[in-house]
């Protein structure tokens, strides 16, 4: 009998991808009998729906849908997205003791993402490991441990004198860059992202999507114990890059995006895409139309309504508004870059675009899954973060990384106007400096493929855990025959 191991997923594509993408990885690389359950809200379900068959088309996992129901009697609708997620899966946490309960073959390890780790007290329920998947990098775990356990006054420093946060072994944080949930030191989200610190440490393992070429600096200091290792207690196990193959494009979207892509001379695109959930300004939306038409080159624009409040606006919600796009537009943008543009509404088929040899460049928000996306088909970046970790991916992407260029101040900061944008995507796409990006995110792809492959770093880290929940597996058989 295979070892089995069940994974929770959050709401939101962002999370949803890299723990099927693992689901899958445990089961074709490490014969392990896979359960996911995901946690799906009602404005998405149809989208998500139509992730998991996309993705499970050859019925490698099971699949378990958990409906959060309306929960809009427990959250305040003006609540942050964060908080609204971690509502969802409180609310869930019965529907999944439920459905682990009613297994004939109960899981032996029970994965969760970050937002679920309040469902490591169901692991423990039944006498199961319990793993965290972390989706972004290990400078986030880092952040997030050192965060939990470090005095006050130096969060305060960091928050209010705008010191930097030095984390003993890893790059320090700027105030610039720092992950949202510490600037709200009085909102419920600060309490959640302490709480998930201290949660990690308590976990059996602790999974990251990443690989050891890529932050050895961060995991070194995860593991050394005169450094995070004390604090951090849990092993970490580097397992990246997991995200989205190119495989066979959705039919109905092939005409209108790759056709166009095969029209197109090699490296000559830029892709433009905010991620499920990114919005931007109506202000900023005008400038980066004009800076795109202005830069002359080849472009793939996903555009979504503009919003001048929530950058993560469209995070939770169906792909709706694609009707009158061109509203928000600046006049006569669509006619003056036919031939050079493609503006699409709401979705496009991104693993496909990213993969094609017609794309040269990505303007991305720098959520870890499009980054990934992005390095594991050799795609440089100009770096556009909106809110999250983002700014902290972007930071490690355009300084230590140097595979993407950024604008002089993040956008969420101030409106980056057309002329800069114009800039940044002629030096990413046609100038020296750009063609010496692209050799180097080759490179990382190169290595990407290494530590995924059989041998690699990753792989060796995700054997391990497959090999302690075979422990696991063997030590209840043990336990029920002697009883």
């Amino acid at each position: 009998m295979k070892p089995h191991v069940a994974l929770l997923a959050s709401p939101g594509m962002g999370h949803v991808i890299p723990v099927l993408e693992l689901g899958k990885r445990l089961s074709t690389h490490h014969n392990l009998h896979v359960t996911v359950f995901v946690v799906a809200c009602d404005n998405s379900l149809q989208q998500t729906s139509q992730l998991l068959n996309s993705t499970n088309h050859e019925n490698l996992l099971d699949i378990l849908l958990l409906r959060s129901g309306d929960i809009s009697g427990l959250v305040d609708s003006d609540a942050s997205i964060v908080t609204k997620i971690l509502v969802m899966m409180r609310v869930s946490l019965s529907s999944l003791r439920s459905a682990i309960s009613a297994m004939k073959c109960r899981p032996t390890a029970l994965i969760v993402d970050l937002f679920g780790t309040e469902a490591m007290a169901v692991a423990d329920e039944f006498n199961m490991l319990k793993y965290v998947f972390i989706t972004t990098n290990a400078w986030y775990v880092a952040t997030s441990i050192y965060a939990a356990t470090v005095d006050k006054k130096v969060l305060d420093e960091h928050t209010n004198q705008k010191l930097p946060l030095k984390i003993p072994g890893c790059t320090p944080v700027r105030f610039e860059d720092t992950i949202e949930p510490l600037l709200y030191r009085n909102d419920a989200v600060f309490y959640w992202y302490i709480r998930l610190g201290m949660d990690m440490t308590t976990a059996d393992g602790i999974l990251v999507n990443t690989w050891e070429d890529l932050e050895s600096k961060s995991l070194g200091a995860l593991r050394d114990t005169k450094m995070l290792g004390r604090i951090a207690k849990a092993p970490v196990y580097p397992i990246g890059p997991l995200a989205r193959p190119v495989g066979p494009p959705p039919v109905s979207r092939k005409d209108a995006v790759l056709d166009w892509l095969d029209k197109q001379p090699t490296e000559s695109v830029i892709y433009v895409s905010f991620g499920s959930g990114g919005t931007l300004p109506a202000k900023q939306m005008i400038e980066l139309a004009w800076g795109l038409e202005q830069s002359q080159q080849r472009f793939i624009w996903v555009v979504r309504p503009p919003s001048d409040h929530d950058a993560s606006g469209s995070y939770l919600t169906a792909d709706n508004g694609s009707a009158g796009f061109s509203d928000y537009l600046p006049d006569g943008f669509l006619k003056r870059t036919h031939n050079v543009g493609l503006v699409v509404p709401m979705w496009a088929p991104q693993a496909q675009i990213l993969g094609h040899p017609s794309v040269g460049g990505f303007l991305s928000h720098c959520g870890w899954n499009s980054t990934l996306e992005s390095i594991m088909n050799g795609v440089a970046m100009v770096a556009w973060p909106l809110y999250a970790e983002q700014k902290m991916n972007a930071a490690m992407l355009t300084e230590e990384l140097r595979v993407a260029i950024r604008s002089k101040v993040w956008p969420s900061e101030r409106t980056v106007e057309r002329d800069e944008i114009e800039m940044m995507v002629r030096r990413i796409m046609v100038d020296k400096e750009g063609l010496a990006i692209r050799n180097r995110v080759k490179q990382m792809k190169n290595s990407a493929i290494k530590a995924s492959s059989e041998g690699g770093s990753s792989y060796n880290s995700l054997s391990q855990v497959a090999v302690d929940c075979e422990t696991s597996l063997q030590c209840l058989k043990a336990m029920a025959q002697g009883g």
